[in-house]
C-alpha cells in the first residue's frame, strides 16, 4: 500500500489541527488523538504563526504548515477541521486569524470541530466553564468516535 493507502484503496483520513499563539492547545489535541489512534490517521497542524505550528509538530503532527495561504488552502482538503471558535472569528487571536482565515474555515466541507474557548470578547451562552483537558476528551470520545471508528 502506498502512504496513502489503507484498506479497500480508500486514502487515509485527514485530520487539521488549528492553533495559534503558543499552539499549547492545538499540541494538546494532537498528543491526545495520537494516544488513541495511533498512525491510522494523518494530523496536519496548521499554525497561524511558526512557534505555534512548530509545537504541535513536536507533539507528533504528521505535516505542518504556517500562515493564512496555508490555512486557506489546506482546510478544503480535509476530513476534520480541530481548534477553538476562535478559528472561526476574523481578528481573533491578537489579529491572528485573518478574515480569509476564518472564511476558509467555515468555508471549508470538512467537519468542524471547536471548542468553546475564546479570549475575545464572546461569551458563548449556555456552555459551562469546563477544564480544557476535560474538552479534549469529549472532543476525542464523543464528536471524534464515529470519525475513528471508521478506521
Amino acid at each position: 500500500m502506498g502512504m496513502y493507502e489503507t484498506n479497500e484503496n480508500s486514502e487515509i483520513k485527514r485530520i487539521c489541527v488549528i492553533d495559534g499563539q503558543g499552539g499549547g492547545i492545538g499540541s494538546a489535541i494532537i498528543k491526545k488523538l495520537r494516544e488513541l489512534v495511533g498512525e491510522r490517521i494523518e494530523i496536519v497542524a496548521l499554525g497561524t504563526n511558526a512557534i505555534a505550528t512548530s509545537q504541535m509538530l513536536k507533539a507528533k503532527a504528521n505535516r505542518g504548515a504556517s500562515g493564512e495561504n496555508a490555512i486557506v488552502r489546506t482546510t478544503g482538503m480535509v476530513d476534520v477541521i480541530i481548534g477553538t471558535i476562535s478559528i472561526v472569528m476574523a481578528h481573533s487571536m491578537m489579529g491572528e486569524v485573518t478574515p480569509r482565515m476564518a472564511e476558509a474555515v467555515v468555508s471549508s466541507p470538512a467537519k468542524k470541530n471547536l471548542l468553546p474557548i475564546s479570549q475575545e470578547n464572546v461569551d458563548i451562552v449556555g456552555i459551562s466553564s469546563t477544564p480544557l483537558p476535560h474538552l479534549i476528551e469529549a472532543l476525542i470520545q464523543e464528536n471524534l468516535r464515529t470519525f475513528y471508528n471508521e478506521l
